[in-house]
């Protein structure tokens, strides 16, 4: 259900750039804008995994470093049928944890020594297989796509500002429909943009339910987690670079008790909600 949602979402967002760029009237205008986006996260996701993970001064770990985070990751890729991902540690108190890497032959997972501590051994392995059903799903590049045309439509908004939109002869019509397009255009395209990350979300949490077999320790796993971050005792890993908070198995700076149209996750309380209707079939 979650993989038809996130295909009819996707549709969405490219018939709203296609839509616009022909309010616009221009094609030339509107391959521009999609080829500038493209470029840029083209490159976003050829090095964003590395940007990252330096980022956060992630340091990659061995067997004889970190045994029981490896070999958990390493029995879990292998019942996905997935190559080895490598496996990081970063320095932070606040329990969080996301996967990154352009492919699933790519890829790499990260956890903060705070949720390695909090955790226990069969909470942490759902968390690990939440993180690498995201890689399986490959959510990186469907997040590149979906950002690649969310970022396209902001330029068309812009272009519409600047160049007016449409051919119509009468020019305050063509006035008010730019502001329109370049107010509404991006908001639209970001609700959608969120609304895939969501979608991805609960897929990915429906993949770890499976895989590991034990929904209810991943429900588990996300109170805690939401429960440290909303304490606000630690600081956020994401609070310097907060544009890699939806990357996280939890947001760490924001929480919600319900889902919204601008959040980059589901609420918590939803989220358990599934996996315990999950833990009833199995």
């Amino acid at each position: 259900m979650n993989q038809i949602k996130t295909c009819a979402l996707l549709a969405a967002i490219v018939a709203l750039f296609v839509f616009i760029g022909g309010l616009i009237g221009g094609t030339n205008g509107m391959l521009i804008a999609f080829l500038f986006a493209s470029a840029l996260n083209f490159m976003a996701y050829w090095y964003s995994a590395d940007m990252v993970l330096r980022m956060y001064d992630a340091q990659e770990v061995s067997p004889h470093q970190a045994a029981d985070l490896y070999h958990m990751v390493s029995e879990l890729a292998t019942r996905a049928g997935l190559p080895m991902p490598k496996v990081y540690v970063i320095h932070q108190e606040q329990p969080n944890a996301f996967a990154t890497g352009r492919n699933p032959q790519h890829a790499a997972v990260a956890f903060t020594t705070g949720i390695i501590k909090l955790l226990d051994y069969e909470e942490l392995r759902g968390v690990a297989a939440h993180e690498l059903s995201h890689i399986k799903h490959r959510d990186i590049l469907i997040s590149t796509i979906s950002a690649t045309v969310a970022g396209a439509i902001a330029a068309l908004a812009n272009f519409a500002l600047f160049f007016g939109a449409g051919n119509d002869e009468n020019r305050r019509d063509n006035v008010l429909t730019a502001i329109l397009i370049t107010i509404l255009a991006p908001i639209a395209a970001a609700v959608i943009q969120m609304a895939i990350s969501r979608a991805r979300e609960y897929l990915a949490d429906e993949g770890a339910a499976y895989l590991t077999g034990q929904p209810l320790a991943l429900a588990s796993a996300l109170q805690k987690i939401e429960r440290a971050v909303a304490s606000g005792a630690v600081m956020p890993v994401a609070e310097a670079h907060p544009t890699t908070a939806q990357m996280m198995i939890v947001n760490p700076l924001a929480q919600s008790s319900r889902d919204n149209l601008f959040a980059t996750h589901p609420s918590t309380i939803n989220r358990i909600s599934r996996l315990e209707d999950i833990s009833r079939l199995l």
